[in-house]
């Protein structure tokens, strides 16, 4: 049975920091069924680390640290589920790169964020980005890409 979990991928974190971005009431409405829900949302220190890197040339310095304080007080508050890349998770995403060899544009942060996902059995992830699909792991994208 999967998680009814959604994991929540560095380009959605970056259009919740960005009202302008076309994304952004979808995706405030994800957030706001979300927070219904005590860990309904997953997301990696890596994912983290990439919306920072991202992030903070993006935005006013303020703005970019305001919206980072909210994320990491919903993570506190167990409203975002933090999970942390161990040494064993990395020697698995390292892995997925190798076996992945006719997919190198897939980041290793995408790699690492596969291995959650499939270790936590997460089918769902709010990304666009298609590697998720690509991968061949029977993740679904939301919001569901419009063809």
């Amino acid at each position: 049975m999967a998680s009814e979990q959604v994991f929540i991928d560095t380009w959605a974190w970056l259009v919740l920091s960005n009202d302008r971005d076309p994304a952004f009431a979808a995706l405030s409405r994800m957030r706001a069924s979300a927070s219904k829900r005590i860990g309904a949302w997953v997301t990696t220190d890596y994912v983290l680390c990439e919306t920072i890197t991202r992030l903070f040339p993006a935005r006013h310095f303020a703005s970019a640290g305001r919206f980072m304080s909210g994320v990491f007080d919903a993570c506190r508050l167990g409203f975002v589920d933090l999970e942390h890349i161990t040494g064993e998770r990395f020697t698995e995403a390292y892995n997925l790169r190798l076996r992945f060899h006719d997919k190198p544009r897939i980041s290793f942060t995408d790699l690492t964020s596969f291995v959650v996902m499939r270790e936590l059995r997460i089918r769902q992830v709010l990304t666009g980005d298609a590697h998720f699909e690509h991968a061949g792991m029977a993740f679904v994208r939301l919001p569901r890409p419009v063809h």
